[in-house]
Parts: C-alpha cells; structure tokens; sequence
C-alpha cells in the first residue's frame, strides 16, 4: 500500500505549474515595464511582478510579465518594426538603382546637349543660310531624339527618315534658287533620294548605329527604374495575419518570459523569416535575370554600341552629310532633273550665299569615353552585389535588425524557452514553406502584387534582351502604375521565358525541392512536438506503480 503515498507525490509535482528558470519567487518585470514604455504605451495595468500566462495567445502561457493587452500591443508593434524593416532594406535597393539611373542618365543627356549645342555654335559660321533657314529642323530632331530616349511612343527609323527628307527639301531648294521648287517636285525628289544618296552614306550609317545606341540607352535607363518600382511596390506589401504572430513571438516573447537579454536563435529567426517574406523570394529568379540583363547591355553601351561616339558626333555626322551633299550638287540637281524634269526657272535670281560657305568641316567631338568606362563599371559591381537580394534578405534582416544569435549558440530563444533549435532551416520561396514549423503559410495562395511585379520584371528583361541585338521594343510611360492591368502590355510565358545567356535554350528555372517532413515536429519550442514534463513524470508514476504491484 505504499504506493499511494509516493504515487500521489509524484502526481503532485507533476501537476505543479513550471516557473521560468529558477525558484518559487516571482521575479521582477523591471526590464519589461522599461522596454513597454520606451515602446510609447502605457504603464498602467503593466504587472510589476510575473503573473500565470493562461491569458496569452501568442507567447508560451507559462509565468509572464505581459497581460493580453500587452501582447496584442506588442503584435501591432513588431507588426510595424518589421515592414518598416523591410522598407528601409528596400529603400537601401532603390537609392543604388535611382543613382546609376541618375549617373547614367545626366551623362547621356549631357552627351545629346554637347552634340546639339556645338551644332548651333558651328553651323551658322559654316552654312549661312542652310543653316539659319533651317534652324527649327535640326531643333525638332534633337527634340525627337529625347523623347524617344525618354520612352515617347516614336519610331526612331522614321524620325531620323523625317529629318533627312525635311533637310532634303529644305537644302534642295536653298542650294539651287534659280529654280521654282514646287511641293510635287519635292515629293518626286524625295522618291528618288534612296536611289541617287544626296547625303551619301551618313543616312543609313547613322541610322544603323543611333538606332542601336538609343535602344540601349533607353532600354539601360529603364531597367534601373523598373527594378526600383518594383522594390517599391514588394516592400509596401503587408504582413499576413500568421506572420505577425511569428514575428511577435520571435521579438517580444521572450522579454515576456523575463528573457529580455537572451537572443533569438539564428535558425528560428531564419525560418521566421523566410516563411514572412516567401512570395518575396520568389522573385529572386527574374530578378537575377534583370540583373544579369542590364550587365550586359552595359557592356554594349561600352563596347560594341559605342554610345560615346555615336550620340557625341551626331552633329558631326549632320556636317559630313551636308557637305557631301554641297560637293555632289550639281551631280546630283543632274540626277534629279533626269527623274523629275527640268523646274522652271525663278525670277529671283540666283543667290552666292552658299559658294562663300562650302568648305572642308573641321568640327571636333570631345571624347567622354573614359567617363562611360567608369559609369558602367561601376553600375556592374552594383548590379552584382544586388543578385541576390532577395533571398539572402532573410539573413540580412535576422542577423542586423532582429540581432539573432550565432548559429551554433544553444542558450537562445527558441520560441519556448532557453536552448537549441532543433528544426532545419527551409528552404527559399512559397514552395519550400510547406513545412515551415514557425509561419503557417497556404503555398496555393500566392500574392498578386508580388506575382504582377514578377511579371515586369519578366517584361523589362525581354526588353533588354531586345536590346542586346538591336531591336525596338514598345515602351509605357514609367510614371504610370506598372500594375499591368488594362495596360494592354503582356508578356507571354514562350517570350519571357527567354533569357540573356550564350545558349539560352539550356538554362533552367531555379527550382527547389520541397523539404521532407522528417524535420517537422523536432522543434525544442513547440509543445505539439516534444512531450511535457507532466507527461513524463506521469509515465513514471504508471511505471513505479506498476512495480510495486508486481512485488
């Protein structure tokens, strides 16, 4: 009968509440009450002394110095500090795109100002008249280039067809007076300008070799704007209801447990993490793509594109071809007259205006090459470093602003208590978290900004890769939303899907693999996984029992 007594005093100390660490005093929540007000809430009602925690939600319902409103304050709380965590991160993001955007874009516009503004410096010295009665058509060209470089809806080819054909007709009828130059004899003209090549090859050259440099140039320009939209809009998404109640219970939990001085443990913190910002890492694919994109447009920007000397020398080429045209005139006034018929003659008379300003163009084009070589360098190492944003993002933030302890410590918050974390860590992206043990996260519900945003990046890196070979592509307005709806802009999965590689065809979406289950359930924080030391100490009641039974 001996077994009742010691039986029940197991039963007793089995049943009997666990205290945080250490014996039956309750300890001061000091550091809690100093924390809660330096947080900006009230004192009144904050427990001077731990209390039971069969009121919490979120923490571990142990001894606490935290009352339901506490917690709740706390979740909005952490709530808060963590999107503006992921703002600040996102902010660091946008500032270096929007510089190499601003550093790129204040030297092509310098280089389009340069070239336009020795145009006007030289011209009316070296034409007269060809040029001063012409003045508006060289503005109007240099106006079309900017608002193509700044994603105007305008073709490009026929802009600069636009110029040559209006120059055409403007310096036809200066260079010959003597005659009465009608509209329809212009249009007859014009027809055959391809054929008799006034202007010689500057046309088509120039054609050829600014059509490629302003397709990169914009496309570049672009690309940094787009990344830093897109940045932008994944930061501004919000927390899920379930990860505010991980993100409470890895930051303020443990100062409700009086463990303010003890750390989360860099795992925990880490699956904590990765199952909050989930739909962001699966951006990360398209968004190495975009960055792997602009690289290499930056090197044709530097290299075989050639910006510096193509945009720096339009208004050399300007010259060259207009004094192709003056030596060739009376060749080419023969060939005209052959195609369209002699004009009548003028009474105004013939003017010598344009003998005393033939001769040899002698214009010159500083060089600013050294200073692109340095812009793209250092735009490279930046979109380098950025490769990998978002999916070292959940490290960044778990080892800089949750100050998670080291990964190997075994005396840090674990969710529960002082100790190891058992679980792995998971893996990165909406897939991979089918087994987070900390966030519960439904992998069949996607998020749609972060799906829309995905998609233009799909778009941008289609249109750098247009770009890569010389080929046009349709731009919208950036200042407009890039949400996508109504835009009537798609980008089909066949399209988008390629990317910018030497052999395209055999590179493969990053994909990962969803972890086994083996490692859910041997968490050291979680109740649902490890038995109760009341349950153990039962057993061992049922056990001794039993013994004393058998004898």
């Amino acid at each position: 009968m001996r077994v009742f007594p010691w039986g029940f005093w197991l039963l007793c100390v089995a049943s009997a509440p666990a205290r945080g660490d250490s014996g039956s005093k309750a300890r001061s929540c000091a550091e809690v009450r100093q924390l809660y007000g330096a947080k900006g809430f009230s004192l009144s009602g904050v427990p001077q002394a731990e209390i039971s925690g069969e009121h919490l939600r979120i923490c571990p319902q142990g001894y606490t110095c935290c009352t339901s409103e506490m917690e709740e304050n706390f979740a909005n709380k952490s709530r808060s500090e963590f999107e503006a965590m992921m703002k600040e991160a996102g902010r660091s993001v946008q500032a270096t795109l929007t510089a190499q955007h601003r550093s790129f874009d204040s030297y092509f516009q310098d280089l389009l100002n340069k070239s336009e503004k020795a145009l006007y410096d030289a011209f009316p010295s070296m034409y007269g008249e060809l040029y001063t009665q012409n003045v508006k058509v060289f503005k109007d060209l240099y106006g079309e280039l900017r608002r193509y470089y700044r994603s105007s809806n305008i073709n490009l080819e026929e802009a600069l067809n636009e110029f040559w054909t209006r120059l055409l007709e403007r310096l036809f009828k200066l260079l010959n007076p003597q005659y009465q130059i009608t509209d329809e004899y212009l249009d007859c003209m014009v027809k055959h300008a391809e054929q008799h090549r006034p202007f010689g090859e500057v046309p088509r050259d120039l054609k050829v070799k600014a059509t490629r440099a302003f397709i990169a140039a914009r496309s570049y320009a672009q690309g940094f704007l787009v990344g830093s939209d897109v940045v932008k809009k994944v930061s501004q998404v919000s927390l899920s209801h379930e990860c505010t109640r991980a993100i409470m219970k890895l930051m303020y939990c443990p100062h409700c447990r009086g463990m303010s001085s003890v750390k989360p443990c860099n795992n925990y913190c880490l699956n904590v993490v990765k199952g909050c910002l989930a739909n962001q890492a699966d951006l990360s694919t398209e968004w190495k793509y975009l960055m792997d994109s602009l690289i290499v447009v930056a090197d044709r920007i530097n290299g075989p594109y050639n910006v510096d000397t193509v945009i720096g020398t339009i208004h050399m080429r300007i010259a060259e071809a207009i004094s192709n045209l003056q030596e060739n005139k009376d060749s080419i006034t023969s060939k005209v007259f052959q195609g369209c018929g002699n004009p009548k003659i003028s009474t105004k008379g013939s003017s010598s205006e344009d003998k005393k300003r033939r001769g040899k163009v002698t214009l010159e084009a500083k060089s600013s090459a050294q200073a692109l070589e340095m812009l793209v360098l250092d735009a490279k190492g930046n979109l380098t470093a950025l490769k990998t944003y978002w999916i070292t993002l959940p490290s960044s933030l778990c080892s800089k602003k949750v100050m998670a302890s080291s990964a190997s410590d075994d005396k840090c918050w674990n969710g529960m208590t002082k100790g190891s974390y058992l679980p792995e860590v998971m893996g990165d992206g909406l897939a991979n978290q089918i087994n987070n043990p900390e966030v519960e996260v439904d992998i069949t519900k996607p998020d749609m900004t972060i799906r829309q945003q995905i998609m233009q990046l799909k778009i941008m890196t289609n249109r750098l890769g247009n770009a890569n070979i010389g080929n046009d592509v349709d731009f919208q307005d950036t200042s407009d939303d890039m949400s996508g709806s109504g835009s009537g802009d798609s980008c089909p999965d066949d399209v988008c899907g390629k990317r910018l590689s030497k052999s395209p065809s055999t590179r493969q979406p990053e994909t990962h693999a969803i972890p086994k289950q083996s490692g859910h359930g041997v968490n050291g924080a979680s109740s649902r996984s490890l038995p109760s030391a009341s349950l153990l100490l039962l057993l061992s009641v049922a056990v001794i029992a039993a013994q004393h039974l058998w004898r």
